[in-house]
């Protein structure tokens, strides 16, 4: 069989795991489905208008980060063009998971005709500013525990401890990728070529291009003025993020005493969670807005679950429509995105 159709099937069958998990867990743990209805019944519109519109906010400012990045690599920058590129690649990644990642540097380099693989170093280091900024806000949020609503108990400060050393660890790691990455250039590619002179005349010509192209796409984070304006820009977005959390929370009954740290520490738990998803379902992020929600606050099960897809359906599914009508706009076929994303996956130059 091909790969992609044991890959098919592996996911089908892992899907079909999870959710016979989800429904063993709600018939044994007390999941009531009116406490799920009464929960969206009684949101607050006017909050949830506000946590909507913020979310959309958020993609205006990852595209004025990107474009920043673009700024050493070509003068023709246009800022619609790379909101249009995330908007559709966000719906992408929504819909067919991980694999739809590369799908939005591969649309911005097409448009502002820079090489892929500039726009793949663009991707890393914006992987790198959002992972560094969420660390960031989720370890002040930690540290204001006993300010926040949390239930104290042996079980959730052994879980704080553990995400405190977790989140210290991965940001002094990504730190030191950022780091290196932005000293990536001349020498470093040369030295890695000669290690890599024993490949292929064609293998070993394609990577040193992509490599080359790379090392333009990290220009931006040798610039110190680029770099710190697109530390101010990851700032404002993650901001922006956390009051739609704090927004969202007041929207619901069940979280509307809930103050901004709390929200920051849901957002910290949900954002490490969201690195597991299923392409079209999600998966992690729902998960761990669950397991925060119902063992730091005390909320039941039923609201929780409500709550947790809100929050999924605010910050993920929300662009689908606006990817697709700017897809259909664009002349883009959404059945080809797929292998849009497997080609690009290749690092085609």
């Amino acid at each position: 069989m091909k790969k992609r159709h044991l890959g098919a099937i592996a996911g089908v069958a892992a899907t079909l795991v999870a959710g016979y998990f989800v429904y063993y867990r709600w018939s044994t743990s007390g999941f009531v489905w009116q406490d799920f209805v009464t929960s969206v019944e009684n949101v607050n519109w006017h909050w949830m208008s506000l946590a909507l519109a913020s979310v959309l906010v958020t993609y205006l400012g990852r595209a004025l980060r990107w474009e920043i990045m673009l700024r050493p690599l070509t003068s023709n920058t246009s800022v619609w063009r790379v909101l249009v590129a995330t908007c559709i690649g966000f719906a992408a990644v929504v819909l067919f998971g991980r694999a739809g990642e590369l799908v939005r540097p591969f649309l911005i380099a097409k448009k502002e005709g820079v090489s892929f693989s500039s726009q793949v170093a663009a991707w890393v280091v914006e992987r790198m500013l959002d992972l560094l900024m969420v660390l960031v806000i989720f370890g002040i949020a930690l540290t204001q525990v006993g300010n926040s609503a949390i239930e104290h108990g042996p079980r959730v400060q052994a879980l704080l401890k553990a995400a405190g050393y977790a989140g210290g660890v991965t940001g002094t790691v990504c730190l030191t990728l950022l780091i290196a990455l932005r000293q990536f250039r001349g020498r470093v590619r040369a030295r890695l070529m000669q290690a890599l002179a024993f490949l292929p005349g064609p293998l070993h010509i394609r990577i040193e291009k992509f490599l080359a192209a790379f090392e333009q796409g990290m220009a931006s984070t040798r610039d110190t003025s680029f770099t710190w304006m697109l530390i101010l820009y990851s700032a404002l977005e993650w901001a922006v993020i956390a009051g739609s959390f704090y927004a969202s929370f007041h929207a619901f009954p069940a979280t509307a005493a809930l103050g901004l740290t709390d929200a920051v520490i849901t957002l910290g738990f949900i954002a490490l969670g969201s690195i597991v998803q299923i392409p079209g379902v999600g998966g992690g992020m729902q998960l761990a807005a669950i397991v925060v929600l119902t063992e730091f606050y005390g909320v039941n099960l039923g609201a929780a679950t409500s709550i947790a897809l809100t929050l999924w359906i605010n910050n993920f599914v929300i662009i689908i429509p606006v990817g697709f009508g700017l897809a259909l706009h664009e002349g883009i076929k959404w059945r080809n995105l797929k292998q849009l994303s497997e080609s690009s996956s290749g690092f085609s130059l």
